[in-house]
């Protein structure tokens, strides 16, 4: 088995490139320090010897530059590259496995959480950490994605998690689930977390 490596996807954080669904309840700056605070807070937390962490980062030319506070210095970063999520997350599961994708927006996600991820992928092909809302905080395989894997899943949807996982079964992979946690995507969801607009 090859080290575990943990994905985290993350857009670059300037005002106006990430969170435009929060900065629509919040407005920009404000939804703009929220985000660099929940990526830093997030790449501090889960940082661990265990397995070996990549920041995939969009949009691409954010790979050149650095984020001060925010991006760990000595952290590996990828590209996303083009395409809808699902593109996006077929070329990180394109090797090896085992390896783990969570986005920055989940902020009580813990070393625990990961750990518990790569733990189930010995005995499953994936696993999934459920988010409230309908879609998911966490996918982990122990190989590369099936072609296909990704076809007809609806992004951003209430269904998604259901999408994602009957696309996991139609191709036979077993999968475990971990804990749901909650995301930040809207003002609503801060309001439901009880969490302030600013950090």
């Amino acid at each position: 088995m090859t080290r575990p490596v943990l994905v985290i996807f993350a857009k670059a954080p300037v005002i106006g490139g990430a969170k435009t669904r929060l900065a629509r309840g919040i407005g920009k700056v404000s939804a703009w320090r929220l985000y660099r605070a929940m990526t830093a807070r997030l790449m501090r937390r889960l940082a661990d010897r265990r397995w070996d962490t990549v920041l995939a980062v969009a949009p691409d030319a954010a790979l050149k530059r650095c984020f001060p506070g925010v991006w760990p210095p000595g952290v590996k970063r990828r590209a996303q590259g083009p395409g809808d999520l699902g593109a996006r997350q077929a070329r990180v599961f394109s090797g090896r496995g085992p390896v783990c994708v969570i986005g920055s927006d989940a902020p009580d996600v813990t070393r625990a959480d990961i750990a518990s991820a790569f733990k189930a992928l010995k005995r499953h092909d994936a696993v999934t950490g459920p988010a409230l809302d309908g879609g998911y905080w966490l996918l982990a395989l122990n190989a590369p994605a099936p072609r296909g894997l990704f076809e007809g899943v609806r992004w951003s949807h209430a269904q998604t998690l259901s999408d994602l996982e009957a696309r996991l079964a139609a191709h036979g992979l077993s999968v475990a689930r971990l804990r749901a946690l909650a995301d930040v995507d809207e003002a609503g969801d801060l309001r439901r977390q009880n969490r302030p607009a600013s950090p």
